[in-house]
């Protein structure tokens, strides 16, 4: 039997980013088509007072950072979502979707470079900010996994093109 567990997490930073609302930012960090620029957006995360310069030493000889966040504007969440890519209702922790039952994310982005206790980061989807829980260095030989099937995913890339995302939505 498992029992109920509640954990509590604060910010190491708040990432601060060019997008304000949801539909300006893209669904995945890597797609851009339709963002206003049509370009990588860039952004920076301040860490808090509480966390010295040590905690980010040697993270500058690193590409790609793992960003874990909080999806801090989600209003709740349902078991079924509809992909932006389009289809059927899908289980939402079959998808991306930011409305879960743990409003918790995920973003792979590119480190530009490290200055004190501010990181410079490009190829964000998060919103201005979005509080970040925890880094983790991107490592390619422990994280890409290319030949990896991935479900549905991979039907909706036979029908539409592989690497396909729509840009932002445009509001109603």
């Amino acid at each position: 039997m498992i029992e109920e567990q509640c954990f509590s997490y604060r910010p190491i930073g708040l990432l601060r980013s060019p997008y304000s609302r949801r539909i300006d930012a893209p669904h995945q960090s890597t797609v851009v088509t339709g963002t206003e620029t049509g370009d990588f957006a860039t952004a920076t995360l301040e860490l808090q007072d509480w966390l010295d310069e040590k905690a980010v030493q040697d993270l500058g000889g690193f590409q790609r950072l793992w960003l874990i966040f909080a999806f801090h504007l989600s209003e709740g969440w349902k078991s079924n979502v509809k992909p932006p890519r389009g289809g059927p209702k899908r289980g939402v922790l079959a998808t991306r979707s930011p409305h879960r039952p743990n409003s918790i994310g995920l973003s792979a982005v590119e480190l530009v470079r490290v200055e004190g206790k501010t990181l410079h980061l490009r190829g964000v989807d998060l919103l201005d900010g979005t509080p970040i829980l925890d880094i983790k260095p991107y490592v390619p030989y422990a994280d890409a996994f290319p030949e990896s099937k991935a479900g549905w995913i991979d039907e909706m890339d036979a029908k539409v093109g592989r690497y396909f995302a729509p840009g932002p939505r445009k509001p109603r």
